[in-house]
């Protein structure tokens, strides 16, 4: 330690002789630092590059996505009031984007298209397709008219085939109801001048639709720019530019929301840098207020503060090229060093106006500073870098990367407080200190301490025991979904998507090497309760073929000349619609008459709708025409498509369909989606146990998520394994005592322990996020520690009421300032980080001043310190 003291003395000395230089060099080094870390600055937001690719399960993912890449896309989600609005809008999306190859590499329309379109009847059951057939042949007249004349007046005259067939008693007036009800509902929309549109398929399925029939979806593989703070922007932007161009909201009553893997990327960097320059304001200005309280001259607190900038520009540079780009986890080092750098720092300033205090003359003080603040500085920041350094091994890249800069860092900011720091205060001249620096008022407190020093032991350590049994229940939330807002719009839709099962947002999925093994995987995997749907390629071709294209045939050739008529009826004149409307309103109020059944009732609503419409301006009924006949148009053009089923084989499968689901070597894909609570974290781990059971070579959704739960545990764990390690050899070689590196370390681990209760005591659970709370604890920790054991090795007593804990309490505070801003983001990911932040510095903190003092006891006689 002797060696170490006269080194760091030397190098202060040193640095007063040349202060100018030392200053001068200093701030060319950080302005060229500056203009480095400027210049090479670059952000991967690509969160797959946060996991090392060693792993067995990321090869397999990533051999997986290089086959199947569509896993990798925007997800556009077009909802509309009706079903043939919702596929002409989606169709009118498609067509703009198409045409914009330069953003966009393809664009897929799960259970759309043209082949779904054609094919749509032959993957109706077949108990289903017979009756559909029959009432399509029983409709023949009817469609025959709106076929011939599309408009307001072929729609009344089908009204009045139906009061027609009441009349004949062909008919029950209850069973119009459904489609009196949904005229009704257009008509009073047109009526109130409102937006409105009319559901044929609504109509011919008899009930309103599901959510998901007036959802459909688009998987749009874009291209990225990952040098880019948020790569996918150009592509999510020129979507929503699109929809906004085709006047998505007016033309069609549809919204368009983008979610997926991208766009929520990308929307969750937007989230965490919300507020980021407010928080850093304030942040910096609390800092100086600290400061401030804890050095209270200006001159102090400036030195400080340059030196802490200068670090900090030094560890920017270093830090991008050690690391070529920062990653979402590593680029909060800057946070980091903030919060412990500036602990040397202080700890040297304080310690310099104690001095001061003692010898008035400004270079003596410095000197006497660095003796007795070298020793402790020294040791705490190489345990502290020791601590960050041993995040270098673990498979968790962006801790890793994290840990590499943080760790370099600490030796930075160390170096810049016993060189630029004494270099500044010798030039700056700060007054004497007429006061003491230690808080006398606590010396009740130290001796009360000291005469209940066994009894606070051993409550201590009964009530840290007796709360362990609370670590069984300490959780683990591996939905990363939970570390994003909710607010955003990806994430909102994401999970309005997991209550979708046609979604596949929480699929899994699988690659066999032909489509044969994977129909055989596919078998096994249905047998399995946890699983819902699996789809192969063969899902695309439909069973009992050779009975439904006849069924499918017979009805479109019987109903040919009323599908595609000869001569067209001519439309009738706005004068014709409104006698044709007021005829109906007779015939529809004579058959209501009394009545009072739903029939009755949706009657005399529609009547009173269509005697409004025969009242109103010509606007009024061309609006009612539009809203009847534009998604008539559709739903006829939809029939006749529908009509035209050919067989289907492996062979005619449209080729961008096999694409999806085989590579041009046949291999096979399967998707493999779960049953019941897609959003349950214990269902959806039950699920991917039970999908391994079958398929071990399983991959994405679920399985990427636990197995990344995994590596980043293990991560922690290992790396905490190694920072005890490295810590305690560290402390080992220096103080040469095995009951001194135990004084260090165990305060250190039952501030752990105690953070670890008290998460599970308010319901923080940990996630990705907020573990990273627990390495830190040890590099803030230790350097605690080191400097009560060092004061305590030195024969210092009442170590509450000293300067040392003057230092760590506005040291703290400091780094307190620092990490709690993280805990007002607006990234629940990053708040939650900041929580566990402020409660592990809480902890450790009282650890350090509390706890160590008491459990070290009376200091030794100094001739038995080695």
């Amino acid at each position: 330690m002797k060696t170490i003291t006269a080194l760091v003395v030397r190098t202060i000395h040193f640095c007063m002789r040349h202060a100018w230089w030392v200053i001068a060099g200093s701030i060319i080094l950080a302005l060229a630092s500056s203009w480095y870390a400027a210049r090479h600055f670059s952000l991967t937001t690509d969160i797959n590059q946060l996991l090392s690719t060693s792993s067995p399960w990321r090869q397999r993912e990533l051999v997986f996505e290089a086959a199947f890449p569509q896993y990798q896309t925007i997800i556009a989600v077009i909802d509309a009031p009706t079903v043939e609005l919702a596929d002409e809008a989606t169709a009118a999306l498609v067509g703009r984007l198409s045409q914009q190859s330069d953003l966009f590499r393809s664009i897929e329309q799960p259970q759309g298209g043209p082949f779904f379109a054609q094919s749509g009847l032959l993957f109706e059951p077949l108990d289903q397709l017979g009756p559909q057939m029959k009432a399509m042949t029983q409709a023949q007249r009817l469609l025959q008219n709106l076929a011939s004349d599309p408009s307001l007046g072929g729609v009344i005259r089908g009204l009045q085939f139906g009061v027609i067939g009441v009349q004949g008693g062909q008919l029950n007036l209850d069973d119009m109801a459904w489609a009196m009800t949904l005229a009704a509902n257009t008509l009073d929309e047109v009526n109130a001048n409102r937006p409105a549109s009319f559901s044929w398929h609504a109509l011919v399925q008899g009930s309103a639709p599901k959510p998901n029939d007036l959802r459909r979806f688009l998987r749009i593989r874009a291209v990225l720019d990952f040098s880019a703070l948020e790569p996918g922007h150009k592509a999510t932007d020129a979507i929503r530019r699109a929809a906004e161009e085709l006047n998505f909201a007016s033309a069609y009553q549809a919204r368009v929301r983008l979610t997926g893997p991208v766009a929520m990327a990308d929307e969750e960097f937007g989230t965490i840098k919300e507020n980021a320059v407010l928080n850093a304001v304030v942040t910096i200005a609390v800092v100086l207020f600290i400061l401030w309280l804890a050095l209270r001259w200006f001159r102090i607190i400036f030195a400080v503060f340059v030196s802490l900038v200068v670090g900090l520009s030094l560890t920017a540079a270093v830090g991008m090229m050690m690391v070529g780009a920062l990653n979402l986890i590593s680029v909060y080092f800057a946070v980091l060093f903030v919060g412990l750098g500036v602990d040397f720092g202080i700890q040297y300033s304080v310690r310099y106006r104690a001095e001061r205090h003692e010898v008035d003359g400004l270079p003596e003080a410095l000197l006497h500073a660095g003796r007795r603040a070298g020793a402790p500085l020294t040791l705490a920041a190489l345990a502290t870098a020791a601590g960050f350094l041993s995040f270098l091994p673990t498979e968790y890249r962006g801790l890793s990367e994290l840990g590499l800069i943080a760790g370099v860092g600490m030796l930075i900011a160390f170096l810049t407080s016993i060189t630029l720091l004494p270099a500044l205060l010798s030039r700056f001249k700060p007054r004497s200190e007429p006061h003491p620096l230690g808080y006398a008022a606590l010396a009740p407190v130290d001796r009360f301490l000291e005469r209940h020093r066994t009894a606070i032991l051993i409550v201590t350590a009964l009530v840290v025991a007796g709360a362990s049994p609370l670590l069984f229940w300490l959780r683990f939330d591996f939905n990363p979904i939970h570390l994003r807002s909710p607010k955003v719009e990806s994430v909102a839709t994401y999970i309005d998507l997991q209550q979708d099962p046609d979604s596949n947002t929480n699929d899994i999925g699988a690659m066999e090497p032909s489509l044969a093994a994977a129909d055989e995987v596919a078998a096994k995997l249905r047998a399995l309760p946890q699983v819902a749907r699996v789809v192969t390629l063969s899902t695309f071709i439909p069973d009992h073929q050779d009975q439904k294209l006849p069924l499918i045939e017979e009805t479109a050739n019987t109903l040919h000349a009323a599908l595609y008529p000869t001569k067209p009826s001519q439309a009738p004149t706005d004068a014709q619609d409104v006698g044709m409307l007021n005829s109906t309103v007779a015939a529809l109020n004579r058959l209501a008459g009394d009545g009072t059944g739903p029939g009755a009732q949706a009657a005399r609503r529609l009547a009173a709708a269509m005697t409004t419409l025969a009242g109103a301006d010509p606007a009024a009924r061309q609006r009612a025409e539009v809203a009847f006949v534009q998604p008539l148009r559709t739903a006829l053009d939809d029939l006749r498509n529908l009509l035209k089923a050919k067989g289907v084989t492996r062979d005619n499968l449209p080729p961008e369909l096999v694409r999806q689901w085989l590579t041009p070597d046949g291999k096979a894909r399967l998707d493999i989606a779960p049953s019941g609570n897609a959003n349950d974290n214990a269902r959806m781990e039950a699920f991917a146990h039970a999908v391994q059971t079958v398929e071990h070579n399983a991959t994405e959704g679920p399985i990427s998520i636990l197995q990344a739960r995994r590596t980043v545990v293990s991560a922690f764990l290992e790396a905490g394994i190694w920072a005890l390690l490295s810590i305690a050899v560290l402390l080992w070689i220096t103080l040469r005592r095995i009951g001194d590196v135990l004084l260090t370390l165990i305060p250190l681990l039952v501030a752990g322990l105690v953070t670890l209760e008290i998460c599970v005591l308010i319901g923080l659970p940990l996630n990705f996020a907020n573990i990273i709370a627990l390495p830190l604890l040890l590099g803030v920790g230790v350097a605690f520690k080191i400097y009560y054991i060092m004061a305590w090795r030195e024969g210092q007593t009442n170590l509450l009421q000293s300067v040392l804990t003057r230092a760590v309490t506005f040291s703290a505070c400091t780094t307190a300032t620092a990490f709690g801003s993280l805990y007002f983001s607006s990234h629940p990911g990053t708040s939650s980080m900041g929580k566990l932040l402020a409660i592990s510095l809480l902890t450790t903190m009282a650890a350090a001043a509390l706890f160590q003092p008491i459990l070290m006891g009376k200091p030794r006689e100094k001739h038995d310190v080695a």
